[in-house]
């Protein structure tokens, strides 16, 4: 897909901008907090009605107004040339799509895919396993319904276990009729996820192995040189149905109600990250955990343009200036490796190397674009 226009209004520092692309490679370069990255994260909020920045919409809204406002006009793969419109509000968002209201986010989230390259993304090898999980659930939902739905039901019925959890009268066995209320939804959620991440997981490791590879120029031999592999919080995990669940939340209802949260579940599963078959966490060199963290989003842009037949925007925040020349000549490599034409806004302090090719360029200062 390719972002042809992007208006935004009251986001941020950004009081008003009316942009209009006329290729597939734009780069907004200016000093730091002009506004480079707020333009980013406003296309980047095509995506999933999400920040890739933060969960508090409200700190989007411009200081002292009342609302934030982003339109857009997509050239589409499969829905030719749409129009998306949103205003964000204290109370909630609204979202419409050529003049309709979307009122489910199922209905809505992966039409538009867009991947978010940052500096924050080494979190993703070095921090905790939170990051990888949401990392993971957006790519999935983004590309499988059903996987959305059981993530949403999974939490829901985790947020009402762990509520009841927390009052802890009298125990598991008096809690115990309530708890089977609540663990049958969980349960069913529970074996969706882990099948739905095992098979998800085993189609990104392919993806992140190749593009490790090619920024690197590490050739694989027996085994890739980097790899992505589940792991569940349950050891056996995979394996269990419904029924199987259910009984793996029971029997760890007299720990829970102790420690009055839900200790074990797909809410704590995580991602082996590896290089050369070791943690890369521990092991692996800085140049390769940031190599590593470049390839998941690679990967990640590879699984959706396999799974829905249209190539994401993508969105690199600044990321070029941390990387040598050679491993940045790869990185462009990386993203241009097949017959795909992915777009590309990047931001930068600096104009990128003449070496990368024609650029739309866009100088910021003061949440102004020229």
């Amino acid at each position: 897909m390719h972002l042809k226009s992007i208006t935004v209004q009251n986001f941020r520092n950004i009081a008003f901008a009316e942009l209009a692309f006329d290729n597939s490679r734009q780069f907004f370069v200016g000093e730091n907090a002009q506004g480079k990255t707020n333009l980013l994260e406003a296309a980047g909020f095509i995506s999933a009605l999400r920040s890739f920045r933060t969960s508090e919409d409200r700190t989007l809204i411009a200081h002292g107004k009342p609302e934030a406002a982003i339109a857009c006009e997509i050239e589409h793969e499969k829905f030719g040339l749409t129009r998306v419109t949103i205003r964000l509000r204290p109370g909630g968002k609204e979202v419409h799509c050529d003049g309709e209201r979307i009122r489910k986010l199922g209905d809505y989230i992966g039409r538009f895919p867009t991947v978010v390259f940052t500096s924050q993304d080494l979190l993703l090898v070095r921090g905790s396993p939170g990051g990888r999980r949401r990392w993971l659930d957006l790519a999935l939902a983004e590309t499988d319904p059903e996987y959305l739905r059981a993530l949403q039901e999974y939490h829901r019925a985790l947020a009402s276990r762990n509520q009841l959890l927390k009052r802890g009268n009298g125990g598991a066995s008096a809690l115990s009729a309530e708890l089977d209320a609540f663990e049958q939804p969980l349960a069913r959620a529970a074996a969706q996820l882990a099948t739905r991440r095992a098979a998800g997981i085993e189609k990104l490791n392919t993806h992140v192995a190749a593009a490790y590879e090619k920024i690197t120029s590490v050739a694989s031999e027996n085994t890739p040189a980097a790899a992505i592999a589940y792991a569940p919080s349950v050891a056996n995990g995979t394996a269990l149905d419904e029924t199987g669940w259910a009984g793996q939340f029971a029997s760890g209802r007299e720990r829970d109600t102790l420690m009055r949260t839900t200790l074990s579940g797909p809410h704590r599963d995580d991602c082996e990250l590896t290089v050369g078959g070791r943690p890369a966490r521990e092991f692996a060199s800085e140049g390769q955990q940031r190599g590593l963290a470049i390839s998941l989003r690679l990967a990640e842009a590879a699984y959706l343009r396999e799974q829905t037949g249209v190539n994401p925007v993508l969105l690199a925040d600044d990321v070029l200036g941390e990387l040598d020349p050679q491993r940045r000549r790869r990185f462009w490599a990386g993203i241009n490796s097949d017959d795909s034409r992915n777009q590309i806004l990047a931001t930068g302090t600096a104009p990128p190397d003449a070496e990368l090719g024609a650029w739309q360029m866009f100088e910021v200062l003061g949440g102004m674009f020229s």
